[in-house]
């Protein structure tokens, strides 16, 4: 503990300090300690590295640091060594004395641990030079790792609180506001409002109290960037919030996290605690006569509360559900006092605008969306993880060139974007920049940032029927347009993925969305049909197949579909046979196998464990299943016996 920071000048000679004390050419190993790195396994790792430490003699040579998520986890536990900023894959516990022994020791390269590029594979050991990094631009996400999230002094050797310091000590509430007005940064949470103008809003109306609010409610499918700042960097979203407190006008902030991020609620709290002993937050910040304080809210984890007026009932202690919308929060928001609600990405955003400039800002990105966005990029990819980009960046340039392309060499179908309100964009936009406007333009939206990448084998009809049928269980039931609205389009869908569609469906589902677009309370259900117009707008076709031919042209949607074993491609191996679990798959060793339609489940089990050498397991859907073969065996030749 340094002492209470009471002005510019002393965390200036703290920061100076912290340099001096700081050896570039040390080694340090760096272990991802994100959720995602967790699950894996990186506390065994870490455990690991510090027994060979002690082991080796290097506990007073080498460092470790445990940093939040760096971005690529589906390669985790990750570990990076620096300053050689030698990045090892996949690190398992029994992998951490051969990297004692070989790379912090002789300095070589653990080959089989790095970055291996589909198709060549070639190897990369820099973190720099891995396709999934080398082609983004992390300049809100990318200090997560390298700073320890639960060390106050590690974030302020990076520049942290600088921006808040210059705020307070040499800027007025309103020249703050107007720089953030400047940089014309658009809200992340999913609405893309400028912050300017709500933080504008909410400063000028009058009140003898205002909150503002961070909102890390993330609760979309495949959605993880906020969690992921709040459990890496929460003192980023942090300095943003007291910034904006200072710029609004308020002395008291929230920070709302689902009850299922305790990681994030963990960190979030000890930056809480840290910032109040080094004077960043409390009484007389700084010197300036600025009083602010900042208190946590566990939310239930309900979708619809991450709704500005939800969350703000859910912060009252009443039952997470939107309010009308003729008055906006901005002016009578939490305890009917004007409220500024934005997201974690959001508020991380804000020192960088005050440290930087709004110039700076305006550079980065399009003409109406200015910056760098994080999307969660998931599904049929090589490369999943979170991703930044500047704004105006192409789904094309995110799933081939960071993403790597589609699993297995599949045919590229469809992109959703915006979480389960968002829209299916098909191959014919893949050169679409991403921004606010442009996703509008196709149908879709920005959303939080979750991007969804389908293949070839996706129907789209059973997309829109999983996003509907999400929105259906988290409709809070408050207005009857979105509760019995979506709940009838969710049977509908679920009529024509059975191959019970009606010739008029897709009319229907149609003048329903109008409706709803017109007469929900919030936006959940405002752009609760967005999968299915979409989907209905640029994979009609499918539809049409599902409700006239009964047929589902992907093979997805189980009750159009029949599971049939080939007698010409049929090797009598018993794989199949002894995985099914309904015990539909007869035959023996040299016999060729075949599935009684009458007790398959069409689970898929037999055409999952088929090897693909074989390719023995036919999945139909329209056409019919060709009668059992008779009692035939397969030969010793056809078998590879001798």
């Amino acid at each position: 503990m340094a002492g209470k920071i009471n002005s510019l000048a002393d965390l200036d000679a703290l920061w100076q300090k912290i340099q001096s004390s700081i050896d570039r050419n040390r080694l340090c190993v760096t272990i991802c300690s994100g959720t995602g790195c967790h699950a894996l396994g990186c506390e065994a790792v870490t455990e690991a590295f510090s027994k060979e430490f002690s082991a080796k003699g290097l506990t007073e040579q080498v460092d470790i640091r445990r940093t939040g998520c760096h971005g690529f986890c589906e390669k985790g536990p990750i570990v990076v060594i620096f300053p050689l900023e030698i990045c090892y894959l996949k690190v398992s516990p029994e992998d951490v004395p051969e990297i004692v022994s070989q790379t912090l020791l002789e300095q070589k390269v653990v080959e089989r641990l790095t970055y291996r590029i589909p198709g060549n594979g070639h190897r990369v050991s820099k973190e720099s030079e891995i396709p999934f990094y080398k082609h983004q631009s992390r300049i809100v996400f990318g200090n997560n790792r390298l700073i320890d999230p639960r060390s106050i002094e590690d974030y302020i050797a990076i520049g942290g609180y600088e921006a808040l310091a210059r705020a307070v000590t040499k800027m007025s509430p309103q020249e703050v506001l107007d720089e953030v007005k400047k940089s014309n940064v658009r809200g992340r949470g999913g609405a893309g409002f400028p912050a300017g103008a709500k933080w504008e809003t909410t400063r000028n109306s009058p009140a003898d109290a205002r909150y503002v609010i961070v909102n890390c409610d993330e609760g979309d499918p495949g959605a993880y960037m906020d969690r992921s700042l709040m459990e890496g960097n929460p003192h980023s979203v942090l300095e943003g919030l007291i910034i904006g407190g200072y710029a609004i006008g308020a002395s008291k902030g929230f920070v709302y996290v689902r009850q299922e991020y305790p990681l994030a609620t963990e960190n979030t709290l000890l930056a809480i605690r840290q910032a109040e002993e080094y004077g960043f937050l409390g009484k007389n910040i700084l010197g300036s006569g600025f009083d602010f304080s900042v208190e946590v809210h566990k939310g239930a984890g309900a979708f619809v509360s991450g709704e500005s007026s939800a969350l703000m009932s859910a912060i009252e202690g009443r039952v997470g559900e939107p309010r009308p919308k003729y008055i906006r929060t901005s002016i009578s928001g939490l305890w009917g006092k004007p409220s500024n609600l934005n997201n974690v990405e959001t508020w991380a955003n804000i020192p960088l605008i005050v440290k930087k400039g709004a110039e700076w800002y305006r550079s980065i990105g399009t003409e109406g969306s200015k910056g760098t966005k994080i999307f969660s990029l998931v599904g049929k990819v090589n490369n999943t993880g979170l991703v930044e980009v500047p704004m105006g960046t192409s789904l094309r340039q995110i799933i081939y060139d960071i993403g790597g392309g589609i699993l297995n060499n599949k045919k590229f179908k469809a992109v959703q974007t915006g979480g389960p309100s968002g829209g299916c964009i098909p191959e014919e936009f893949l050169d679409k920049p991403v921004d606010f406007d442009e996703l509008t333009r196709v149908g879709a939206m920005m959303g939080s940032g979750g991007m969804i990448v389908m293949d070839e084998d996706t129907c789209m009809v059973d997309v829109a029927h999983y996003f509907v049928n999400f929105l259906s269980d988290e409709s809070c039931g408050k207005c009857v347009p979105c509760r019995e609205g979506i709940r009838h389009l969710d049977k509908i869908l679920g009529r024509i993925v059975r191959g019970e569609g009606r010739e008029r469906d897709i009319e229907v589902m149609e003048d329903m969305a109008d409706v709803l677009k017109d007469a929900a309370l919030c936006a959940l259900g405002q752009t609760a049909a967005n999968p299915v117009l979409t989907t209905i707008k640029y994979f009609r076709d499918e539809y049409e197949a599902h409700i006239n031919e009964k047929r589902c042209p992907a093979r997805v949607c189980k009750d159009l579909i029949s599971f049939y074993i080939q007698p010409d491609k049929c090797q009598a191996c018993m794989i199949c046979l002894r995985a099914c679990p309904t015990a539909a798959i007869s035959g023996e060793k040299g016999m060729v196998h075949v599935i009684n339609q009458s007790k398959c489940t069409k689970c898929g089990t037999c055409f999952d464990v088929c090897p693909d050498r074989f390719n023995a397991v036919a999945k139909l859907s329209g056409e019919p299943v060709p009668p059992p073969p008779l009692r035939r065996k397969v030969s010793r030749e056809k078998r590879g016996e001798k």
